[in-house]
């Protein structure tokens, strides 16, 4: 797993990170008991294609930000970086707290947060590579 320092080296990785993705969205481009439909023109090509991506996970019990790179054989966590209290709860509210645990999106708000200390471009469009 990276450490923030490791990423923020990490240019090529940093500049492929898809902060339009969500946790939605890439059930649904890589899983096929996702929904499908809301795909649009957004899929997975071929074994090649990846995506990565940030999720907040709201049952581990620390303020993280985890980067995911989900290909067509799986997911792995390869980076987590501590983010302060009040976004990551902000973020899990807006996006919608359920019983058990729930993946969550970022927020504007932490993509923000997150790219000023990596060196991101903030949002990015498309950035799924092929």
């Amino acid at each position: 797993m990276l450490t923030l320092a490791e990423l923020k080296r990490d240019r090529a990785l940093v500049d492929s990170i898809d902060w339009d993705m969500t946790p939605e969205k890439a059930v649904d481009m890589y899983l096929e008991w996702g929904a499908g439909w809301v795909r649009g023109h957004d899929f997975v090509a071929g074994e090649n294609d990846e995506s990565v991506y940030f999720v907040l996970y709201d049952w581990e019990g620390d303020c993280a930000a985890t980067l995911i790179r989900r290909t067509v054989d799986g997911a792995e966590e390869i980076a987590r970086i501590q983010v302060p209290e009040t976004l990551f709860n902000r973020a899990c509210d807006e996006d919608g707290r359920l019983p058990g645990g729930t993946v969550h999106r970022l927020s504007r708000e932490l993509i923000d947060w997150i790219s000023e200390r990596i060196g991101g471009a903030g949002l990015s469009f498309g950035a799924t590579t092929h």
